[in-house]
């Protein structure tokens, strides 16, 4: 899946209702970056803003296609959370969310990313129901494992995602509307590219993802503040 990969916008001040660009999300999303992060803090934030959608263990919720984000990479989650915040992914219950004045800081969304980069993977996942999932097996290592490498676990970079260890609703809900433009900076040619698929492609490619378990092959490496994150 080429390019799957998020801008976002971070900042140390709480998100203001206006789009940003990409470079500029971009810009912000680096420093950002450069922030110590503070997991324990993270773990407070989550527990108190996050857990009511995507669960104490951040295990996600099939029936609502809310995604898992337990063991996801924490340079992937810092952008999607500023992508949000920059208006580069459409949402309105998580625009919501960031634009509150505790989610608002760059501070929060690195200490939460290196939390839940951290969690353990839970185990139980929705699968689909493994019709087309052969086909969707095929789709995968030829379109998309250049990007999300071939156990799905992400780029050695880490700001792919990791698609390992996700509900089959939540991975068949974003397949679905990927084409629908929702992800404003996904690579032009990819839309188009999965928007000439049939819904066997789609849920079959879902369905082959939502049983791939475990971490994978992990790039866990130390940062300047002493947090290992992947």
């Amino acid at each position: 899946m080429r390019r799957l990969i998020l801008l976002l916008a971070l900042c140390n001040y709480p998100v203001l209702p206006v789009l940003a660009s990409a470079e500029s999300v971009d810009r912000m999303t680096q420093s950002a970056l450069e922030l110590d992060a503070h997991p324990e803090r993270g773990a407070e934030q989550f527990q108190q803003s996050c857990t009511r959608c995507h669960g104490r263990h951040a295990q996600g919720d099939p029936e609502r296609a809310i995604p898992a984000l337990a063991g996801q990479r924490f340079r992937y989650l810092v952008r999607q959370l500023a992508n949000f915040a920059g208006g580069e992914r459409d949402s309105t219950v998580m625009q919501r969310v960031v634009a509150h004045k505790s989610l608002g800081r760059a501070q929060t969304w690195v200490d939460v990313a290196a939390y839940l980069n951290n969690l353990p993977v839970t185990t139980e996942k929705s699968t689909g129901p493994g019709q087309h999932a052969a086909l969707g097996r095929g789709i995968f290592h030829e379109q998309c494992a250049s990007c999300h490498k071939a156990d799905a676990r992400g780029d050695d970079d880490g700001f792919v995602p990791s698609l390992r260890n996700q509900n089959y609703p939540y991975l068949l809900r974003q397949l679905q509307i990927l084409p629908e433009g929702s992800r404003h900076n996904v690579d032009e040619n990819l839309v188009r590219f999965w928007g000439s698929l049939s819904a066997e492609d789609v849920e079959g490619t879902a369905d082959y993802l939502s049983r791939l378990r475990g971490p994978g092959h992990v790039h866990k490496e130390m940062r300047s503040d002493g947090a290992v994150v992947d």
